[in-house]
């Protein structure tokens, strides 16, 4: 497809003027200076607060603030990098403001730690400060990650090491990976020199000997430096669970967990039900080989789509918008009118144009209490569908805007709901549509089993994989080929017959580079958690109607002021501890999978 040259009558530029006049104008430096004073200023005060109430309460109001202030510089610098990713001065800031961070995250080490001090008495007084109201959920968090802090010498310690040991091994698979390239010789017969990010877009290309060829070549780079990778893997696993020890922390989840505000007992309930229901999601599968001539799938054609994108002429920018802003409008008209909002106001940057990053995110500013959204328009469906999930997440951030900063921040569990959300509601808008043709439906059924069993299936066998991993790497280092051997087995598990005898990968535990985030263990339950809540949330919408919305709303208002299970409990009468409840989510994809098993 190509994309339309016309300029489009809907804005697709957005507008950061209201955050600063511009990157390197006066109140910009000003902001900074400001920041960097604040951040010194209350770092010397925090080592003092000793037990006095009042002082820590006093101390917290201002570290919500400051909070929000870094956040505000972190969204626009992040904005202006994805806009021009050849920005060094941008790229420059950034640096500088990860140096701010670090030292921020020293000051909080020290509030966590004055919280953990505090009486049971001195603690209960704290919480009940009217300055504190509605701060409750985020006060006693910070208290109990206080409680799991090493000495403060000793934390200190641990901070500045991992910067040149924790992260530099993710720094090191970054630079390694970012780096590899492989020969590869085309279908057309043709022999290029692939960069190794390439690779993933050639593995969901619709011609199968087009992935095979990216999975066969582009596995020897891995190989050849499986040693390294297995060295860094083993690095972060083996520091993490140091640490682990040093503070007292029993278990290797109980970290993620605790980030993903969710309780062992929703994660085991969450699994239990996808293993009980495990033929559903291979199903999807099973009907993706029958769509592609094949007894099973091979690991390199689980990202490829068996439905050829509708031939179609390009969509434009504005017949987009306007069909995502007509789906909106028709199931919920609040969402809707936001929508048009964030066009009309400028929060929207997909002008398709050189030096932009690939990638689509929604990001926004706690001072301003504005969102924006940020991706590349190609004229497609799938496009189409991303403008709609990244409307979901601002329309989250829209309804926690009355929120104070401590309750608005939400874990990563309840993050991709809103999203997912949206998303639903324009595929549901679309599929219903007399005017969609044939081969379009055909094409989004293809892409909503491929996100199923994704979801369902191989990010579930991700945590199978480093779940197996972490227990073993307790005990001492872990080889390459006991690597192989636990990523064998947890596809097993979780694909069981659906892929072919010699269809599996391996060497997934190092071509995936979410297992070497430092910055958070276990990437991957979230995922699925977020997902699966979507669906029965979307399913109850199904069934109830309009008069759902404000439980909806009252759900995402929530999302930030209490764990998971509080927040399904309260909100939806739900019990995230029950295997029950996420059958019931996971049962919600019937009808789709079974349109999509008729195809072909």
């Amino acid at each position: 497809m190509t994309v339309a040259t016309t300029p489009p009558q809907t804005p697709d530029r957005w507008s950061l003027e209201s955050w600063f006049t511009a990157f390197g104008a006066e109140d910009y430096h000003a902001f900074k200076s400001e920041l960097v004073r604040d951040v010194e200023t209350m770092k010397a005060h925090a080592t003092t607060l000793g037990e006095d109430v009042q002082a820590i309460a006093e101390t917290l109001v201002a570290f919500e603030s400051l909070g929000d202030r870094l956040w505000h510089l972190s969204a626009y610098l992040g904005c202006l990098s994805a806009d021009d990713a050849g920005n060094e001065a941008v790229k420059g800031d950034e640096a500088w403001l990860s140096t701010v961070e670090a030292e921020c995250s020293k000051l909080t080490s020290s509030l966590q730690s004055a919280l953990a001090a505090l009486s049971e008495e001195g603690f209960d007084k704290l919480l009940v400060d009217p300055s504190l109201k509605g701060a409750e959920h985020a006060v006693r968090r910070m208290r109990t990650q206080g409680r799991q802090q090493m000495k403060s010498e000793l934390e200190a310690l641990a901070a500045d090491l991992n910067v040149n040991g924790l992260h530099a091994w993710g720094r090191l698979y970054d630079t390694l990976t970012g780096k590899m390239t492989f020969d590869m010789t085309f279908p057309d017969g043709h022999t290029e020199s692939v960069p190794m990010a390439r690779r993933r877009a050639l593995m969901s290309d619709p011609d199968r000997r087009l992935r095979e060829a990216a999975f066969h070549a582009g596995q020897k780079p891995w190989l050849d430096h499986a040693d390294t990778l297995a060295a860094g893997l083993n690095g972060i696993a083996g520091t993490r669970l140091t640490l682990y020890g040093r503070r007292q922390i029993p278990h290797f989840l109980d970290t993620p967990l605790f980030d993903g505000a969710m309780s062992r007992a929703s994660l085991e309930a969450m699994l239990e039900a996808i293993h009980t229901n495990i033929e559903m999601p291979r199903r999807a599968i099973r009907a993706a080989a029958r769509l592609q001539g094949t007894p099973a799938l091979h690991y390199f054609d689980l990202e490829a789509p068996q439905v050829a994108a509708p031939d179609e002429k390009s969509l434009t920018w504005d017949e987009a918008c306007s069909t995502v802003e007509r789906a909106f409008s028709a199931a919920y008209p609040k969402l809707g009118d936001y929508f048009t909002s964030l066009l009309k106001q400028r929060w929207v940057e997909a002008q398709p144009r050189p030096g932009k990053r690939p990638g689509a995110f929604c990001t926004g500013s706690l001072l301003k209490h504005e969102e924006r959204i940020y991706m590349t328009w190609h004229g497609t469906v799938h496009d189409m569908v991303t403008l709609a999930h990244e409307a979901g997440h601002a329309w989250h951030s829209c309804v926690l805007r009355p929120a104070r900063s401590f309750a608005a921040n939400y874990p990563m569990t309840l993050a991709e709901t809103a999203s997912n959300f949206g998303e639903m509601i324009l595929l549901s808008g679309l599929m219903s549509d007399p005017e969609l043709t044939p081969e379009t439906k055909a094409y989004l059924l293809d892409q909503e089993m491929l996100r199923a069993h994704a979801y369902l299936i191989n990010i579930p066998m991700r945590y199978e994989f480093e779940k197996a991993f972490y227990t073993e790497r307790a005990a001492g280092e872990v080889s390459v080929s006991r690597l192989c051997e636990l990523m064998n087995a947890a596809q097993d598990k979780l694909y069981g017959d659906t892929l072919l005898t010699d269809g599996k990968d391996p060497m997934f535990w190092a071509s995936k580079m979410h297992f070497f985030i430092t910055g958070v263990s276990f990437y991957n339950f979230p995922y699925v958690f977020g997902y699966l809540l979507s669906q029965a949330l979307f399913a109850q919408f199904k069934a109830e109607g309009p008069s759902f919305l404000p439980r909806y709303e009252a759900f995402l208002a929530a999302t930030g002021r209490a764990t998971c299970e509080e927040v399904a409990r309260e909100t939806l009468g739900a019990d995230l501890t029950s295997p029950d409840f996420w059958a019931v989510a996971l049962k919600a994809m019937e009808p789709t999978l079974t349109a999509y098993e008729k195809l072909g």
